[in-house]
């Protein structure tokens, strides 16, 4: 599955819990939307790997302590398999969960308390390929990339990733600002250009620098030293 591509129909949506009561509240808030088909319920990581290869959704909604094999682990064997974006979905606000979840390859991270739409624009934009994290999330992955420290990604003696040079001018803006976290329709307002201008010069940035979602686009950001954490 492309990070950038586009499904011709509903979104279909895996979700993962081992409580069946979540199950049903999230059924409950996405089957009621057109643009978005439920396929398929798991009750831990073994389940949600064989559901998934039968029904090849393009999001999965997965929480992270489960009986058998935990979400963490299942969510590695799904995006090496390329079974759908995963959104991490848990009760426990913890950095730990957080950055296990990201080196897995998650696309995004929720956590229960969200509201109803805060878990559309999730399932939306992860569908998609435009994972987007919360801005505190965003906040927290820098901090963790830097090690708290402004200077601690790129630093002012730290060459420039080889990747940049790829980049045309206009391309490298939009980096800088997938690093600070903006949608698309956030720099189409800045940069004064219509979405879908925006959307192409996004795909590419993505394509040129081999990386999966934006989330990974927010590392790079911040490791190649385009965007320190004061700016934030």
């Amino acid at each position: 599955m492309s990070a950038t591509a586009e499904p011709a129909g509903p979104l279909t949506v895996l979700l993962v819990d081992d409580h069946a009561m979540v199950r049903s509240g999230f059924a409950m808030v996405l089957s009621v939307e057109d643009d978005i088909e439920v396929v398929g319920e798991a009750a831990d990581g073994v389940q949600a790997l064989e559901r998934a290869r039968a029904t090849r959704p393009d999001v999965v909604l997965m929480d992270v302590q489960m009986p058998r094999m935990d979400g963490i682990e299942a969510t590695r064997h799904l995006v090496a398999e390329e079974l759908g974006h995963v959104v991490i979905v848990t009760t426990f606000d913890r950095d730990d969960y957080l950055f296990a979840a990201l080196e897995a390859g998650a696309s995004g991270f929720l956590l229960k308390n969200a509201g109803p739409e805060q878990l559309l624009d999730a399932v939306r934009a992860a569908g998609r390929g435009h994972a987007l994290l919360a801005p505190e999330v965003t906040r927290r992955v820098i901090g963790k990339m830097t090690g708290g420290d402004p200077a601690g990604a790129g630093g002012p003696d730290r060459p420039e990733p080889a990747g940049l040079a790829h980049l045309t001018a206009r391309e490298r803006e939009v980096l800088v600002m997938l690093g600070r976290g903006l949608s698309n329709g956030e720099i189409a307002e800045e940069l004064v250009l219509g979405e879908a201008t925006v959307k192409t010069h996004v795909s590419n940035v993505l394509a040129k620098l081999h990386l999966r979602d934006r989330v990974q686009a927010v590392i790079y950001a911040y490791e190649a030293g385009l965007i320190l954490p004061a700016e934030d």
